[in-house]
């Protein structure tokens, strides 16, 4: 029987890779990339006149959980919010990133509304609030190459900029581990890489020196300080007064708490 013509691919071809080859590929040149001295992240994302929360309040039956709160960034800015526990920190964070509507007052981005749910406020806005959802049979570098492919990034350039940040943060050598083998702090500053990776003009971070030792916190406050003079705006909410004294170009006060 005569064998059907094209039914045996040429022998000098290749199969085309699988995606999760190509990004297992990608992954590993992440973690061989040669180390740098302090790389600078730069910033990326569509721009913004101004990022406005006009008199929001957010209550829960007759609990107030943030009082009337204003607040207005510029691009640049690197804003840090302070206070005693209770105080609605958290809360107007996630006001302000379109995850939680205000009871009332409102929150806009160059006059239009902000909502997580929109996808040009993802563009804009990077939050790091709360823990990371992660993936317990994904590596680091497997992470950032989800993150970095999701939001764009080109392929080939990939594994260059995942360890741009992951040395910027001191981390590169732990590209290869999965996060359930990481400490809290080395936890902490790899969620820190997986929103730094992310184009965005407006970091928005809740207390991300916690579990951070003296001399990660210092990193922190570097790196928040040259993504603001790379153009991006900050604002995070921090418990240790003297980092954010020494980062932040304005320092926000909220009221005693409950």
């Amino acid at each position: 029987m005569a064998k059907r013509k094209g039914s045996k691919a040429p022998a000098n071809r290749q199969p085309k890779p699988a995606p999760s080859e190509q990004r297992s590929a990608a992954a590993d040149n992440a973690t061989k990339q040669p180390a740098r001295e302090a790389p600078k992240l730069p910033a990326n994302g569509p721009s913004f006149r101004q990022i406005k929360a006009d008199k929001v309040t957010c209550t829960a039956g007759d609990v107030t959980m943030l009082p009337p709160t204003s607040l207005t960034v510029k691009p640049g800015e690197n804003i840090a919010i302070v206070g005693s526990n209770g105080a609605g920190k958290t809360t107007f964070l996630r006001v302000l990133t379109g995850n939680l509507q205000p009871t009332s007052g409102s929150v806009t981005m160059d006059d239009l509304p902000i909502d997580e749910r929109d996808a040009g406020t993802r563009r804009v806005i990077a939050p790091l609030i709360g823990p990371v959802a992660g993936y317990r049979d994904l590596t680091v570098a497997d992470h950032l190459i989800l993150i970095d492919q999701t939001w764009g990034g080109d392929r080939d350039g990939a594994g260059e900029r995942i360890a741009a940040v992951l040395n910027r943060l001191d981390i590169l050598r732990f590209g290869n581990r999965y996060l359930a083998e990481l400490s809290s702090g080395q936890r902490q500053l790899v969620e820190l890489a997986m929103v730094l990776l992310r184009p965005s003009a407006l970091l928005v971070l809740d207390e991300p020196e916690q579990r951070l030792d003296e001399d990660r916190r210092a990193l922190l406050g570097d790196v928040l300080r040259e993504r603001a003079d790379a153009g991006s705006s900050v604002v995070w909410v921090c418990h240790d007064r003297e980092l954010a004294d020494r980062t932040a170009t304005r320092i926000v006060r909220f009221p005693q708490g409950s």
